[in-house]
């Protein structure tokens, strides 16, 4: 017994160590992605827990205080949740505290960066807590967690417009740049050899590219469609409502498309045709969510293997989406970055500095990169969003215990996504020339 205590003490040390170890290895350029690694350990957690918390849970009368006990799936979905809340707040407070950062000479640039144990213990203990909250905050959590979702899809969108635009106009410009290169070159073939074969190798390969990802992302597109229609409208069956969601997503796909090749318009293929693919993928995500007693749903006959499938996936594409949008975050100057501001102490000292504390005066007065608040808020959004994938957008009901996976709510929020991603598409081609006097 005392040799097995001994043991157990080394173990809990040796991993304290390994913590502390960890925990100060994390620098100022690597913080988001260790944030990145505190987001997926929640999903991790709350992964582990829908799966085994559930008897235990059972077992709390400040949980389980109905008149007939609610069903396993309950319990499961009540776990995520808690978890799921205990992040959101973590990241939600954070967010509060770094509001009006402007430059690393601010003490609470020195938290977004650094004290990383006293952050993991305050997560855990918010994490704890939720377990002991009553069941009527997270059922309105819960509510709100599917507009909160709807919201980081559009985070998102707005990311994926910034990051498709940048693209298109990196590739694009080049080609604008081209001919005024190709003037010089056969000015300079009189003088050396043939310099215009390089630029027009690179001019061949950067449209060959363009159209090539075009081409694949409209062939996707219309190929994903084609399995929509043949999925999600059965013959034999009534299915208006599914009909018109995939014939109006077909519409603005080829609404887009015109616009974007329109003489006034000028604009380039490339983003149309991502952004096309999206609002496809956006309106299977709605048909996938409709109850699996929907007679138009046509994956309902596969419900378990398509939702193990669809979470797992879902799940790696939250994580990926938040360090897009941690990555982009650091990186955007259009979106995410906060209004420059004057950096303190700029002007000439009365004595001179030693070198190194100059570099370490201006290292302190530098501006921050991106808006810390906002990039706390991603997270908690992400939170909400992982929450609605792990218990299949679910609706609690009460004391009668049912739980319903897939809903309609869940439907519209997906399909409103995908006309808002449309409507911001379309204004980012159409505001240019409505306004020609203001800068978009």
């Amino acid at each position: 017994m005392w040799a097995a205590s001994c043991l157990a003490s080394c173990c809990a040390a040796c991993a304290c160590d390994a913590c502390r170890t960890v925990v100060s290895g994390i620098s100022r350029r690597s913080a988001r992605i260790a944030y990145c690694g505190l987001f997926a350990l929640s999903l991790f957690v709350s992964w582990i827990l829908r799966e085994v918390a559930a008897p235990l849970m059972e077992q709390l009368p400040w949980i389980n205080h109905f008149h007939k006990t609610p069903n396993r799936e309950w319990f499961e979905t009540d776990a995520v949740l808690r978890v799921s809340l205990g992040n959101f707040l973590f990241f939600t407070i954070l967010s509060f505290l770094m509001i009006g950062v402007k430059n690393q000479r601010d003490p609470r640039d020195g938290l977004h960066h650094g004290r990383w144990m006293m952050k993991i213990v305050c997560w855990f203990i918010l994490v704890i807590l939720m377990f002991f909250v009553p069941n009527e905050i997270i059922s309105f959590y819960e509510t709100i967690s599917k507009f909160g979702s709807g919201l980081f899809l559009l985070i998102q969108v707005v990311l994926l417009l910034d990051f498709v635009h940048g693209w298109n106009d990196k590739w694009v410009g080049y080609d604008e740049q081209f001919w005024l290169v190709l003037l010089f070159d056969v000015f300079m073939v009189s003088v050396h050899c043939i310099l215009l074969i390089p630029d027009l190798l690179v001019f061949i390969y950067r449209y060959v590219a363009l159209f090539i990802v075009s081409l694949v992302c409209y062939l996707a597109t219309f190929g994903f469609s084609g399995l929509l229609f043949h999925w999600f409208t059965p013959s034999g069956q009534d299915c208006g409502l599914n009909t018109f969601f995939i014939v109006m997503t077909l519409i603005l796909v080829i609404l887009f498309a015109i616009v974007a090749l329109h003489p006034t318009v000028g604009s380039s293929i490339l983003p149309a045709s991502v952004i096309s693919l999206y609002c496809m993928y956006l309106c299977y995500s709605g048909l996938e969510s409709e109850p699996r007693d929907y007679e138009c749903n046509g994956l309902h006959k596969h419900s378990k293997a398509i939702s193990t499938g669809t979470v797992t996936v879902g799940l790696l594409t939250t994580i990926l989406s938040v360090v897009y949008s941690a990555v982009r975050a650091g990186s955007s100057t259009t979106l995410l970055s906060p209004p420059s501001s004057p950096r303190a102490g700029g002007g000439k000292p009365l004595l001179p500095l030693d070198k190194a504390d100059e570099d370490e005066e201006e290292e302190k007065n530098k501006a921050v990169t991106y808006s810390y608040a906002f990039f706390h808020i991603i997270f908690s959004l992400a939170s909400m969003y992982s929450a609605m994938l792990l218990t299949g957008w679910s609706t609690s009901v009460g004391e009668s215990g049912k739980l319903v996976d897939v809903g309609w709510p869940s439907v519209w929020i997906r399909i409103l996504t995908a006309w808002v991603t449309a409507a911001l598409y379309m204004w980012s081609l159409l505001a240019p020339i409505l306004f020609p006097d203001r800068d978009f």
